[in-house]
């Protein structure tokens, strides 16, 4: 069985609704779990009422929460969120939290050379000393390590030097129609109206195996120096979206490392990030005949 790990931010959404657990690296961790991986999360979180809770949560969502530390000086991070009609979050991200102070110690040290894949992000890079302790944790993995660099740009929060070292880590990188381009213009790169030339000059420049561009309900791209993969996405009755291209991370990290093809990748992938967005918050609960159905029939081996 895989060890999964998801690093960086913890936090809680305070949607409309109500709160929800959030953060990308214990969304992802969360649906890597639902697809039979032994999942872990690093972060940080406040020693006060919402990190407390936050703690309870992640270990009833059955993660390893062995590695998120409590910080006695900086609260738990707080996002709020608001949701358009057509269910699209927007972000308000609260500053120096506590998982801006990620530290890093022998517990981290230690999960990072069992990990068989980590997803991390741009945010959670947005200062010291997490930026400095999701490095080491990058170059403390296996070679053979699927590293995920799920880039999630939100607000100001990043820069060239952020995404240049990301994709200098990462094995695959993931980014959505949006993104592309600000990223390639961030890092001094042309740009085009051609999204597959804009994604292979991602992927030649910088080496990763593999870059995937999502695309929201219209599905998305992947792309390996072989070839490329598009699917147009299911359709769903949108809850709200938060969450779901943390779940589409999670399908293709379990499909990638079983040497799945593109398509079969690709369709999986969406399918799991489609069942999310119909579902209200990032970590709806899932019967065993509803994970026997994500995981699908299409994932036949290269």
């Amino acid at each position: 069985m895989s060890l999964v790990v998801g690093i960086g931010e913890l936090l809680w959404d305070l949607l409309p609704g109500g709160k929800q657990l959030g953060g990308a690296p214990s969304n992802f961790a969360y649906i890597s779990s639902l697809l039979g991986s032994r999942a872990a999360v690093v972060s940080r979180v406040g020693n006060d009422d919402l990190g407390r809770e936050a703690l309870a949560r992640v270990k009833a969502l059955g993660l390893d929460a062995s590695c998120i530390q409590l910080d006695e000086h900086h609260p738990t991070g707080t996002v709020h969120v608001s949701v358009d009609p057509q269910g699209l979050p927007e972000f308000k991200i609260v500053r120096d939290v506590a998982w801006d102070h990620i530290e890093w110690n022998a517990a981290v040290q230690q999960l990072a050379t069992r990990a068989d894949v980590v997803c991390f992000g741009s945010l959670a890079q947005r200062q010291e000393p997490s930026r400095s302790t999701i490095h080491r944790f990058l170059r403390a993995t296996r070679e053979s390590c699927l590293r995920i660099f799920d880039v999630n740009l939100r607000q100001n929060f990043y820069d060239a030097v952020t995404l240049k070292t990301g994709f200098a880590l990462a094995t695959v990188v993931k980014l959505n129609e949006d993104e592309l381009p600000i990223v390639l213009q961030t890092c001094g790169l042309p740009t085009s109206s051609d999204e597959s030339a804009d994604a292979e000059l991602l992927l030649q420049h910088y080496g990763m195996e593999l870059v995937c561009v999502t695309r929201g309900q219209k599905g998305s791209l992947l792309m390996n120096k072989e070839r490329f993969s598009e699917h147009p996405g299911f359709r769903v009755r949108v809850a709200d979206t938060v969450g779901a291209g943390d779940a589409f991370t999670a399908a293709l990290a379990y499909h990638y490392r079983l040497g799945h093809s593109l398509d079969a990748i690709n369709a999986a992938a969406n399918r799991v990030g489609s069942w999310v967005a119909s579902q209200p918050g990032a970590t709806p609960a899932a019967s065993a005949e509803e994970i026997s159905r994500l995981l699908g029939q299409e994932t036949s081996a290269v």
